[in-house]
């Protein structure tokens, strides 16, 4: 093989482009001494064969006409051009048809990897001296992939660092997607706050837009959208956990201090103690909680813990105290709230209280307005608003601030629970019941 450094044109029909005179030009600046294994070459350019445009026939092809250089390495020394014959270059391309295989070869020149170096009768041999050594050859010059081999190999780590992210962001985007769909689950079972069916869509949205045959670009900007919404889920379901927390926390104070509160009740009124805890109406134990105001004030927490301590009158001698139901009205007119009592019973007033308490974090309202409430109206009464504020919860925006404008209405003697009661006992066809 013999390498002649000069501009050669094709055989026969075949036009000369500038493309074409442009890779000879090329070819012409290999650096000295520069070598370029062949397969190493030919596996980078089957990695940035769509960047050159070339198919995987036309690489069968290449791979056919490597076989023919005679060495590992191609470089100048080694001569540049190769002259099989095109039946052999179908034997070794797996016997593809001879238009085939000069189509191929042709996308090959085109795409400025291989040069023509056509002999005057357009065939391919090689020429040889008295010493046998190869003086002419005519077929095809590699010596453009010697001249553009940093530019395969280029593109080849580029299209692998391409793949890997992709391959990643691929990944990511199925964990996201798996993490969104578990938690909006979660969510919806639990019955969190916020508009979950919404989110659900949003959610659903963002993966319609991610096309069939997805690029790394089209990925990362779902990904950044998927991975924002998941944020925003998790910031959600972290304060319903610190809400049940607590409502838990609360439960159990409020609990004791009910409990406190009933021993020392029970202690100074020997004969309530016979009365059975179903049926005892609010009046009585209001009257024995008046009795205990004077002398028994609940100790204040410091901290995280609500302030708690016994319900108070109305500071106006002039207002008139809420007038109490018994609780088997209150259960009648608000059977919702059965549901939130423990083992799903309300059978006394402390499981009534014990309920409210409950809801009143389900309906938003914040332990200071409940506190108030309790104050002016009473725990009990207090618990019976919180219990007509749940049947009528759709009809209430803001919970909050509906129960303060209650409790400012009581302490002023403008409110009554009796046509609460008895406006929800109609709705459910119940019979009037007097106030005890």
């Amino acid at each position: 093989m013999h390498n002649s450094n000069f501009i050669t044109t094709p055989f026969g029909r075949r036009s000369m482009t500038l493309g074409m005179l442009s890779d000879q030009y090329d070819a012409r600046d290999i650096e000295p001494g520069k070598s370029v294994d062949k397969w190493k070459l030919f596996r980078a350019l089957c990695e940035a064969r769509s960047v050159f445009g070339i198919s995987d026939r036309a690489l069968a092809v290449l791979n056919a006409l490597l076989s023919f250089y005679p060495e590992n390495a191609l470089s100048e020394e080694n001569g540049l051009v190769v002259f099989p014959s095109n039946a052999q270059l179908s034997l070794r391309a797996h016997g593809i048809a001879p238009a085939t295989l000069r189509r191929h070869l042709a996308a090959l020149v085109a795409a400025g990897l291989l040069i023509r170096k056509d002999s005057p009768n357009g065939k391919r041999y090689a020429r040889r001296d008295r010493k046998g050594e190869i003086d002419e050859a005519f077929g095809f010059s590699v010596a453009s992939l010697i001249a553009r081999a940093d530019e395969i190999f280029a593109h080849a780590a580029r299209i692998v660092a391409d793949r890997q992210r992709l391959r990643v962001t691929k990944e990511r985007l199925s964990i996201c997607r798996r993490d969104i769909a578990k938690l909006i689950e979660i969510a919806l079972q639990e019955q969190a706050p916020g508009d979950w069916m919404m989110i659900q869509k949003t959610f659903q949205s963002i993966l319609a837009a991610i096309p069939r045959a997805p690029h790394v670009g089209d990925l990362s900007g779902v990904l950044d959208e998927l991975e924002m919404l998941r944020d925003e889920i998790l910031i959600r379901l972290e304060k319903q956990l610190e809400t049940q927390k607590q409502s838990a926390t609360e439960s159990q104070t409020e609990r004791h201090i009910q409990n406190t509160d009933l021993k020392n009740i029970l202690e100074s009124e020997p004969a309530s103690r016979a009365q059975p805890a179903r049926g005892a109406t609010q009046d009585d134990t209001v009257d024995a909680c008046d009795r205990q105001e004077s002398s028994h004030h609940l100790p204040i927490p410091t901290g995280n813990v609500y302030r708690v301590a016994i319900a108070q009158r109305p500071s106006n001698p002039s207002v008139q105290p809420l007038k109490s139901f018994p609780l088997d009205l209150v259960i009648q007119a608000c059977p919702e709230v059965v549901s939130y009592g423990h083992a799903g019973k309300v059978e006394s007033w402390r499981d009534l209280m014990t309920a409210a308490i409950v809801i009143r974090t389900m309906l938003g309202i914040s332990p200071s307005a409940y506190q108030d409430a309790c104050n002016v109206m009473g725990p009990e009464n207090a618990a019976t608003v919180i219990a007509c504020m749940l049947q009528r919860a759709e009809h209430i925006n803001s919970a909050g601030g509906y129960l303060r404008n209650l409790t400012r209405r009581a302490q002023c003697g403008e409110f009554a629970i009796g046509p609460m009661l008895m406006a929800l006992a109609r709705s459910h066809r119940l019979p009037g019941r007097n106030a005890a």
